[in-house]
């Protein structure tokens, strides 16, 4: 079993930045795959960014490449997501996923076993 807690939403302008956490009890396999979701109402929920636990290869929703940066921490089982120049429409609660062996379906929700409760972000214009 893996609890996985999001923390760092919040509310801010457009052009800010917020970071995510995302910390995992249990010790993380180095066969894992971290990744971050999001969903706005009325809309499905949708990939945002992940990583592999083993040797950090990451991937990123074309929305949000180059302004978005998913990391990890070993040493404390917890993965980031740094959002920076944030817009309008990245307004939306943000979920954390583990997938216990990655399979390369990084974007797809039904890989993944476990999920966190979310964190609302709202970025106002």
């Amino acid at each position: 079993q893996v609890q996985l807690v999001e923390s760092g939403g919040g509310l801010v302008q457009a052009g800010g930045s917020l970071r995510l956490s995302c910390a995992a009890s249990g010790r993380i396999s180095s066969s894992y795959a971290m990744g971050w979701f999001r969903q706005a109402p009325g809309k499905e929920r949708e990939f945002v960014a992940a990583v592999t636990w083993s040797i950090g290869i990451t991937h990123y929703a074309d929305s949000v490449k180059g302004r978005f940066t998913i990391s990890r921490d070993g040493a404390k089982n917890t993965v980031y997501l740094q959002m920076n120049s944030l817009k309008p429409e990245d307004t939306a609660v943000y979920y954390c996923a583990a997938q216990l062996f990655y399979d390369g379906r990084y974007a797809y929700t039904a890989a993944y076993d476990y999920w966190g409760q979310g964190t609302q972000v709202t970025v106002s214009s």
